[in-house]
């Protein structure tokens, strides 16, 4: 009886998690979870998604093997092992533009898209002349105010990240894309906690309640700036660590180009709690949804240091490309110095 009672309860449970592909939570191995289970269970099935409920982060590779490989995401950035370049300017376009935006929650994180024919763009810095284009944005959060980032910064971790996710133009679609190593490039963003709420975050914050449950969507009432998102403070946007990593969740594949800027954004604590009261496919709070540190490897973490005086130029001429840069310069001719030398000149001897 008691079995039966229990087998019962797995199948409604495996209902509930049934189109789940990974979990954030439980650390049971596989030998461990066999040992528990096969004993009164023998359809294959149900096993197979009765494990996916307990393999945390630490049993991603026991079903997906790309999960383990050697250049994984996410990392620590130790600031004293990087190594100092000056790239040309990163650039966005298309940002200014406002538009409509839908928020859903996906089980795992609260993902923003936005309904434009004409996409924001991304190039410059790492990504060299190639262009990119905007995807999707989402967040990474955790249990308390001290945790939820997936990159550490000199082992520290911040209580959120938000990931903007960009596809090589070329590949057409997000994808084919992920067929490819360099198919994307993600910014990543740190945040910090303000007394004040932030202003710019808010609409999102505001639907969070309507979209609680697992699949719930919802369109933002006002058009979007992803300016406001994605450039917050133009002045730094120069400043930040680039390296070659992996999606942070399965299938973990090792296609992406990492933006992690220094300057931090700032969330209140009560906008950050709203996101922990969303639901997960098993219907309890997502109260946490980052990937544990990988090894760094091989890899070499580039800090890109801000030039001074450079000019972005134009990708191409059929985007005509001449988005925000974080840079501004001015020419100014050299007859105009010259002319302003000798006019000091004559009126000191005046």
């Amino acid at each position: 009886m008691v079995l039966s009672v229990v087998y019962l309860g797995l199948l409604l449970l495996s209902g509930l998690c049934r189109g789940q592909e990974f979990s954030y939570e439980g650390s049971l191995g596989e030998s461990d979870r066999e040992v528990r289970y096969s004993t009164f269970i023998d359809n294959d099935a149900l096993r197979n998604e009765i494990n996916l409920v307990f393999a945390g982060p630490s049993h991603w590779g026991d079903e997906y093997h790309t999960c383990i490989g050697k250049h994984q995401s996410p990392i620590n950035i130790e600031e004293h092992n990087v190594k100092n370049v000056s790239l040309q300017p990163l650039r966005l376009i298309g940002i200014d533009n406002p538009c409509q935006s839908y928020v859903t929650n996906t089980g795992h994180t609260v993902m923003l898209k936005t309904n434009e024919s004409k996409a924001a763009m991304l190039s410059g810095g790492p990504l060299e002349n190639n262009i990119y284009v905007f995807e999707q944005l989402h967040f990474h959060w955790g249990q308390n105010d001290y945790e939820g980032s997936e990159d550490l910064i000199n082992n520290h971790s911040f209580p959120m990240e938000m990931h903007a996710v960009f596809y090589k133009e070329d590949y057409k679609s997000m994808d084919e894309a992920l067929k490819h190593e360099d198919g994307l490039a993600i910014l990543a963003y740190l945040y910090e906690i303000s007394p004040q709420p932030n202003p710019m975050y808010e609409p999102i914050v505001k639907l969070l309640p309507d979209i609680e449950a697992m699949g719930k969507g919802k369109v933002l009432q006002e058009p979007l700036l992803l300016e406001t998102i994605l450039v917050p403070d133009i002045a730094n946007m120069q400043d930040y660590f680039t390296y070659n990593g992996s999606l942070t969740t399965p299938p973990c594949l090792e296609v992406a180009t990492w933006i992690d800027f220094k300057d931090h954004q700032e969330l209140s604590r009560e906008q950050l709690s709203a996101f922990r009261d969303l639901r997960n496919p098993q219907g309890n709070k997502l109260t946490h949804n980052f990937r544990p540190v990988q090894p760094l490897e091989d890899r070499v973490v580039l800090h890109n240091i801000p030039q001074e005086h450079s000019t972005p130029s134009n990708i191409s001429e059929d985007h005509h490309f001449d988005g925000h840069s974080g840079q501004r310069s001015v020419k100014v001719p050299i007859l105009f110095v010259a002319l302003g030398a000798l006019v000091a000149i004559f009126l000191f001897a005046m």
